[in-house]
């Protein structure tokens, strides 16, 4: 479903703040994989997602998406695989429309559009019977403003418009990050309901060792740029975050120094 081969990206190439943040980055998922993908800062998590995204342009290499090259497509033309959540709950969301609405602009996204004014019962039903995976009260809410909601309803709320539309791949860039420990743990939980429901392929970056490793089926870690770690199937399972660090150790030559990381 994602194919990235030979992933390559520096930041102010050619001057004294030269920055390689991507060094040839290969790597497959499948179908239905649900990959966690852990590293210090700069480890260039965040930037292969958003190279996947087309934020910029790669230096080398080739992205697929289910077989189709998006390398040269833009963000929005890429938009039509990818369904995005990010880490600040403010984005993804009009927050001076009511719920139902925002859901409506996801629903719709990427069908051809009518002369037809408003929302249909038959959509308002729908989006009613989706708003009750969130188990958050939100189906009895559904003209409410999104911006009278808290950071976690909002999270649940993008994430939920994110899926709708059945995209190839769903971006997780550390969508819990902001969010409180119990709230985090809600959308989490929401976050593998969702991806299981739909057998969506999704790539989920985080700094929380822990849920790195509870969470999808597959483990990536990354240092400097590049993979130094991909662990699957009962081997993830059996992790700890102590052999996590160990193995960060043994495979980069190493410690794994990140505060935010190791605190969480």
């Amino acid at each position: 479903m994602l194919k990235l081969e030979n992933l390559q990206k520096t930041f102010n190439a050619g001057t004294v703040n030269a920055k390689h943040a991507l060094c040839g980055i290969d790597l497959v998922l499948n179908p239905g994989d649900f990959v966690t993908v852990i590293g210090g800062n700069g480890a260039g998590k965040s930037t292969m997602l958003n190279a996947i995204a087309g934020v910029w342009p790669i230096d080398e290499g080739e992205i697929e998406i289910d077989g189709v090259s998006v390398k040269r497509m833009s963000e929005h033309q890429r938009a039509k695989y990818i369904g995005r959540v990010f880490q600040d709950p403010m984005t993804g969301t009009a927050a001076t429309m009511e719920i139902q609405e925002n859901l409506a602009i996801a629903y719709r996204r990427g069908k051809p559009r009518t002369l037809r004014w408003g929302i249909s019962a038959k959509e308002r039903e729908y989006y009613r019977e989706q708003l009750k995976i969130l188990d958050l009260g939100l189906e009895d809410r559904m003209t409410a403003k999104v911006g009278l909601l808290s950071g976690g309803q909002r999270q649940a709320l993008t994430l939920l418009m994110a899926a709708m539309a059945k995209p190839k791949l769903l971006l997780l860039d550390e969508h819990t990050a902001a969010l409180d420990p119990k709230t985090a743990a809600k959308v989490l939980e929401i976050s593998d309901r969702i991806i299981a429901e739909n057998n969506l392929t999704a790539l989920m970056v985080t700094h929380n060792m822990k849920d790195a490793i509870a969470h999808g089926n597959r483990l990536i870690m990354m240092n400097a740029g590049r993979i130094v770690f991909d662990v699957s199937g009962e081997e993830k399972k059996n992790l700890t975050v102590e052999t996590l660090i160990a193995k960060f150790s043994e495979v980069s030559g190493q410690e794994f120094a990140n505060d935010r990381a190791l605190l969480n």
